[in-house]
């Protein structure tokens, strides 16, 4: 269920280095589209483009990917010197990128860093909405951490929001914006046990995104969500995920650049439709499996 924060050198669980089978089995569960780069180019040339979480894995790998094609990137996450790292190994290549330092968990700073940018860089073209925070903790270690709650809840949904609501006025006026949410295909399970601050969280902007893209639509501002598979980053290694099909940080990236060429409604593995439509309908039966397999 992590999705964000990757290992740079691709050498962890899920790099370069892991094995065949487990190389084969992701392709069939969570097949990638990879854009052609004349056509990524041709979305993002000369376009700003704004990716919160962009100081490692995901977040990094997108923003390299885009910059190389030609974006202006703005690079958002807590730790300067993680992101001046990131800008200079994009301007190294040729690149344009910016460094915005910023703590999603601070509502006065976002309002003040969304403010600061359409001030510096005149519009925005393109949020990739990629910070996270995830956690796995069962309830009854918890009920003395409710830090763990409100503290997800910023990251994952307080937070964009705020940013959002400062960025979209604009957006709506030019009459051009697109907004890229990098959710969690947990979202389309039924809930899974030790998952409840992190899937409420998620849920919570999954629900806002969906709600405001029925009346922004208008402006043609359009919404992308995508439900990213498990990711083997450094935000889910806590979670003994080895051996259990995963994306690389890269192959991440490659969905986003996908979702910023051709803008679908939404991106998920193609099993989860169905899995979902399941759950709706035999919740009872969805909640027993989950129930099995939970261990105290």
């Amino acid at each position: 269920m992590g999705e964000n924060s990757a290992p740079d050198n691709g050498t962890a669980a899920g790099g370069n280095g892991r094995p065949f089978s487990e190389k084969v089995a992701t392709r069939i569960f969570y097949p990638t589209s990879r854009p052609s780069e004349k056509a990524l180019r041709a979305a993002v040339s000369e376009r700003v483009v704004l990716i919160t979480g962009s100081s490692h894995g995901i977040g990094k790998a997108a923003a390299k990917k885009l910059a190389a094609a030609g974006a202006t990137v703005l690079l958002v996450a807590r730790s300067r010197d993680d992101l001046d790292q990131v800008a200079a190994e994009i301007r190294a290549e040729g690149g344009t990128a910016h460094v915005h330092p910023a703590d999603m968990t601070d509502m006065d700073a976002v309002a003040a860093l969304a403010q600061a940018l359409l001030a510096e860089h005149g519009h925005i073209d393109v949020v990739i909405n990629n910070a996270g925070k995830s956690i796995r903790r069962s309830i009854e270690k918890s009920y003395d951490r409710f830090h763990d709650f409100t503290r997800t809840m910023d990251v994952n949904y307080l937070g964009p929001v705020r940013l959002l609501l400062v960025l979209l006025p604009a957006m709506r006026a030019r009459r051009d914006g697109h907004i890229i949410n990098i959710s969690t295909w947990g979202l389309r399970m039924p809930p899974a046990p030790r998952w409840a601050a992190y899937g409420a969280s998620k849920g919570a902007f999954d629900i806002w995104l969906r709600t405001i893209a029925t009346e922004i639509i208008h402006d043609n501002v359009r919404t992308t969500s995508i439900y990213m598979p498990l990711v083997h980053t450094r935000m889910s290694a806590p979670t003994d995920f080895s051996g259990v099909p995963g994306l690389t940080a890269a192959e991440a990236a490659d969905l986003i650049c996908h979702a910023v060429v051709s803008k679908p409604l939404d991106i998920s593995p193609w099993w989860t439709g169905p899995v979902q439509a399941f759950s709706d309908l035999r919740r009872a039966a969805a909640q027993r499996f989950m129930q099995r397999n939970y261990r105290r």
